[in-house]
């Protein structure tokens, strides 16, 4: 049974969230990767506003193609989440309590998500073209020079995704893996 998420996700909401729940996100997500995540840190460390609000935000790591003629997109797959942790920590004390990628995370990262209460989603690696089915509107925030790596807002709905590390830090990777193994005998 998938759990229904109108975005933006509160503080409150992040931590009803649980590890290995599948959720179906709507409302608004913003994208970037580690060039624009580079950015808006230099600008966070230098004390300087944002070009959106990261409060509540979630993020999508992904990098679209071009949209053909009469889409709202391209395919819009995940990235691997590792490149953004650096910047990560930064991102959620700011405000932000969701991402959405593929892949591990630090211990860095999970360390934030715990302190201030924020998930990581999974999305379906190699499955961008049906994930972008679910994007109804997309426009660039900021960073056009980035091409694909740009900032952009997107219209969701019913975006499949896996919570894979919740607020309390649960990690799906260690505990179905651990599941896996135990049910060999």
């Amino acid at each position: 049974m998938e759990k229904h998420i109108q975005l933006p996700i509160t503080r409150e909401t992040a931590r009803t969230i649980k590890s290995g729940e599948s959720c179906l996100l709507s409302g608004v997500i913003y994208t970037a990767r580690d060039a624009a995540h580079k950015r808006l840190c230099e600008l966070l460390a230098a004390g300087k506003p944002l070009p959106f609000d990261v409060k509540d935000a979630t993020i999508y790591y992904v990098g679209p193609t071009p949209a053909k003629p009469g889409q709202v997109i391209g395919s819009a797959g995940p990235t691997t989440s590792y490149r953004m942790d650096a910047y990560s920590p930064a991102m959620i004390a700011a405000g932000e309590t969701g991402m959405i990628g593929k892949g591990k995370r630090s211990a860095e990262v999970v360390a934030a998500m715990k302190e201030h209460g924020a998930v990581y989603f999974a999305a379906i690696g190699g499955a961008g073209a049906l994930l972008s089915s679910c994007i109804k509107k997309a426009e660039i925030v900021c960073y056009e020079d980035l091409g694909a790596e740009a900032v952009r807002r997107l219209e969701v709905e019913n975006l499949p995704v896996v919570c894979v590390i919740d607020s309390e830090g649960n990690n799906l990777y260690e505990t179905g893996r651990k599941a896996y193994l135990d049910s060999l005998g």
